[in-house]
């Protein structure tokens, strides 16, 4: 049975927050609409351009407002278009004739989204430039995420970039763009976003009704606005609180605490996110940071209380930082190991606390009395 368009997951949109072609202001990103802008008035616009920068930080956000703002006829300096602008409706809605969007497509056989974007997807899009050239004026394709594509469809890609048609935009959002080919790098200019810092943050936050903390949330996040929202949408904040309070216990860490948290990644995935990776995220994320503390000193804005006292009691210098680096490197293999092979979520976390709780940092450290 074919499934309802409804019931259809949009692979491009984060759990918890609008589809970037609904978001109407790119923020923390204006050396990179500033370059786009000045490209396209002076006469100096590529057929193609990565959006490259970490997971999270407005890539697709701005691919979409470049959409718009190329379509509407490009008249402001920050690439706002006016709402009630017809293109920004049928933009919306996906009905735009001049804008083709190449994603992962939905496998009704099996019931799932693809892994990959196929070939066949960028089959539509040569169809797509031939059916519109008769039409005239620009015409944009969105790729979201590049990274995403077989290498069928890369190859086909690399054939519409080597000889792109008349007035074809093609905006290519990639996370990891050591991952394309180097000749669809090479053929293709780059806009490298940057994460947000907290007061950038805090005013996306405030835009999607968000009510948590920017400057914890920042902190954790790397400045990435996906992966803030889906901290706030899966307690991840009240869930780091937990790890920082246990690895406080040490140089004898609390094993019941150690156990309930161990059992917080247990569960099945599901719309709210993975519990498992939701605490391996973390766990690499302290890790990442007990190493940074002992080369830079604590980072800030911290992300729990505590925080910037604890890391520099397990990490005070260059050899704990090293060690503490290792772990996050090796206990990262581990943990994609063991999901691959399903081992137990619980069992796995538990057991990477126990090796991180006798490590030489943080055996050397007692707690703080204050």
């Amino acid at each position: 049975m074919k499934t309802d368009p409804q019931d259809i997951p949009e692979p491009d949109r984060v759990p918890g927050a609008p589809h970037p072609r609904h978001t109407a202001r790119v923020i923390g990103q204006d050396h990179a609409i500033s370059e786009f802008v000045d490209a396209a008035r002076g006469g100096r616009l590529h057929h193609a351009w990565m959006l490259t920068g970490p997971r999270g930080v407005g890539k697709a956000t701005l691919a979409w407002a470049i959409a718009r703002w190329m379509l509407s006829g490009g008249n402001s300096d920050d690439l706002s278009v006016p709402s009630e602008a017809p293109e920004v409706r049928r933009i919306a809605a996906l009905s735009e004739p001049q804008l083709q969007l190449i994603r992962r497509p939905w496998d009704d056989k099996a019931g799932r989204l693809s892994a990959q974007i196929t070939v066949d997807e960028i089959r539509r899009l040569l169809s797509f430039f031939h059916m519109s050239s008769a039409e005239g004026g620009r015409r944009i394709a969105i790729i979201d995420a590049a990274d995403d594509m077989n290498t069928a469809a890369a190859n086909a890609l690399l054939k519409i970039l080597e000889e792109p048609p008349k007035d074809a935009l093609i905006l290519l959002v990639t996370h990891q763009p050591a991952r394309l080919l180097p000749t669809i790098r090479s053929r293709c200019r780059t806009l490298r976003l940057s994460p947000l810092n907290p007061a950038q943050m805090a005013s996306v936050l405030a835009d999607l009704g968000i009510n948590e903390d920017a400057d914890p949330l920042a902190a954790l996040s790397d400045g990435s606005v996906g992966e803030a929202l889906r901290l706030a949408g899966q307690d991840g904040l009240d869930r780091f609180q937990r790890l920082v309070d246990l690895f406080g216990t040490l140089p004898r860490m609390d094993r019941l605490a150690a156990s309930r948290f161990a059992d917080g990644a247990a569960g099945r995935a599901g719309a709210d996110g993975d519990p498992f990776d939701l605490t391996i995220t973390l766990l690499d994320r302290f890790l990442t940071r007990a190493a940074r503390a002992g080369l830079m000193g604590p980072p800030l804005p911290q992300a729990a209380n505590g925080e910037g006292a604890l890391l520099t009691r397990l990490s005070p210098d260059d050899q704990a930082a090293r060690i503490w680096a290792d772990a996050q490197a090796r206990l990262s293999a581990r943990a994609r190991t063991g999901r691959a092979v399903n081992l137990d979520p619980a069992a796995l976390v538990m057991d990477m606390l126990t090796e991180l709780a006798h490590l030489p940092p943080a055996q050397s450290v007692s707690p703080d009395k204050s």
